[in-house]
């Protein structure tokens, strides 16, 4: 194989099996400057993300800076943000709980039925925030306010810590936890001080999308009428032409993404799970349950039970008794065409928009990959119509044609849910062993074909698994899509929110119905790829 060009390397010299430490190849990798077919791209998918923090800025500022702070000083600003830190901090204490709890059942034990339960705890990602709080308010409508939004925000969160914790459960070494009972530790002990410290940056990362999709949930807390960042922005925008309070309040929501996103990177380190000694992986060992599998089972039955079976029975019976459900199949079939078309090309732009951030993270420790990495999480905490909003701004003035325009609406989704994707691709890249792309590198590949021949074909289960993921939650986005669909078109999401608007539950129930089934099925799919 030739050697010549810029860019290639020497061969490396030859090392014995197993002498390659993970701490040595993260040095390496962190001594070496991205290659340019990632950071150009990667750098473009940052500008496109932080659009809305432009927006923002001129927004927030046109009044003056005075106005501004005395805006984000204002008594009402920190109710609003104790309110938002303290509901997003109980969710996602108790989604760590159900999370890590159902993954450790369901992959390192020997509980009945496991691959059933794991896609089971999977189904949630289906279920949209809006339906979730709609449903347990109609069944008990004095669980209005803090208590229906986080339970609701809960029920339909967790599977967002399950799924990462789950898949680092099955890449985890288990050499470790049995050199730690060889020792003489309890199970209980070698699950806290050996299997719980490398779940660490898989559960920060679950913990980190749940805070940031609560921050910017819309749906639960309005119906809920619990007052929130989100929803007194909302408000805000809706009841006066003066976009500068919101703005400023938007800003705050930025200001505290970027903290999260900087203590999550934080608390993650330089943690990875990468295998480093020679062999093949064995799976590990399950845990046998004994007589403990019978609460074990219970309580993977009462996650289902409240998760799926509920809304899912509430929404049975408001088509089976409703008295003003009308049902079009025509108007039914063509909104779920739609739905399906616009989140299949939302899923596609954002995953490709993705993967040099992810690459770039998982590969490259410097200072760029990390500010790179914390762009693209700029716009999830955002509110949708401030993202909205912010495009529908750049668009009148620069590139009109675009205005109400399908591609708009995609360009919005990528924003929102860039992290999505990126989380995912970087958890992949992470998996795969990066001694085949040193190899690759030695055998003079260009950085091109590293990508495309080793490191997407290693990571592809991965990212389409994160791509599955965006689908999913792409389909039952609603601020958004509800500003930027152009004229007269329909999703699942916009006519469940009209219907449910006017008070017709039952003729909202098919589109309902209809959006849990068709993003089930991605669902599914994920759940059994991670099992």
């Amino acid at each position: 194989m030739s050697t010549t060009g810029a860019k290639t390397r020497p061969p490396a010299p030859a090392r014995p099996a197993g002498a390659v430490t993970a701490a040595a190849g993260g040095r390496q990798r962190a001594g070496r400057r991205p290659p340019l077919v990632l950071l150009v791209p990667a750098c473009a998918a940052a500008v496109f993300a932080l659009l809305p923090l432009g927006y923002l800025g001129v927004r927030a500022l046109e009044r003056g800076p005075a106005h501004a702070w005395a805006i984000v000083a204002d008594e009402r600003t920190l109710t609003l943000l104790a309110r938002s830190l303290g509901l997003a901090a109980v969710v996602v204490f108790a989604c760590l709980v159900l999370g890590i709890s159902l993954a450790w059942l369901t992959v390192r034990t020997t509980l009945p039925g496991a691959r059933a339960w794991s896609v089971l705890a999977t189904l949630p990602l289906a279920v949209p925030s809006y339906v979730a709080a709609f449903t347990w308010l109609s069944a008990a409508p004095e669980l209005a306010g803090f208590t229906g939004a986080a339970l609701a925000l809960t029920l339909v969160s967790f599977p967002y810590v399950y799924l990462p914790v789950a898949a680092a459960l099955r890449g985890i070494d288990p050499a470790q936890e049995e050199a730690a009972r060889s020792l003489g530790h309890r199970p209980a002990a070698v699950f806290r001080r050996v299997t719980l410290p490398q779940l660490r940056p898989a559960a920060a990362g679950g913990g980190l999308l749940v805070t940031l999709y609560v921050l910017s949930d819309f749906g639960a807390v309005s119906l809920m009428r619990f007052d929130t960042f989100t929803r007194a922005i909302h408000t805000s925008y809706r009841a006066s032409f003066d976009r500068t309070p919101a703005a400023a309040l938007s800003v705050v929501l930025v200001v505290l993404t970027v903290a999260l996103v900087a203590a999550e990177v934080r608390t993650r380190g330089r943690a990875g799970h990468v295998r480093t000694g020679s062999g093949t992986v064995r799976p590990a060992q399950p845990v046998a349950l004994g007589r403990l599998r019978f609460p074990a089972l219970a309580w993977c039955g009462a996650v289902t039970a409240v998760a799926v079976a509920f809304p899912l029975g509430v929404l049975a019976y408001w088509l089976a008794v409703g008295n003003s459900a009308t049902w079009n199949g025509s108007i039914l079939f063509d909104t779920a065409v739609t739905t399906f078309g616009v989140a299949a090309a939302g899923a596609a732009l954002t995953t490709l928009l993705a993967l040099p951030v992810g690459v770039l993270s998982a590969r490259h420790r410097g200072r760029a990959a990390h500010l790179l990495e914390q762009a693209a999480y700029a716009g999830h905490a955002l509110p949708g119509i401030t993202v909205a909003l912010s495009l529908v701004f750049f668009a009148v003035r620069y590139a009109y044609p675009l205005y109400q325009q399908l591609p708009l609406l995609i360009a919005a989704y990528a924003v929102l849910f860039l992290p999505l994707a990126v989380a995912a691709t970087r958890a992949a890249v992470l998996q795969a062993p990066p001694v085949l792309e040193d190899v690759a590198r030695s055998l003079g590949r260009s950085p091109l074909r590293v990508l495309r021949e080793v490191t997407v074909p290693l990571a592809a289960p991965g990212v389409a698994a994160g791509t599955a993921l965006t689908f999913v939650v792409v389909m039952k986005e609603l601020p958004a899509t509800l500003l930027l669909r152009p004229t007269g078109m329909d999703t699942l999401a916009t006519r469940l929110w009209t219907e449910t608007g006017t008070g017709s539950f039952a003729a909202a129930a098919p589109y309902a119905a209809t959006l849990i089934l068709l993003a089930a099925i991605p669902s599914y799919l994920l759940g059994r790829h991670r099992s």
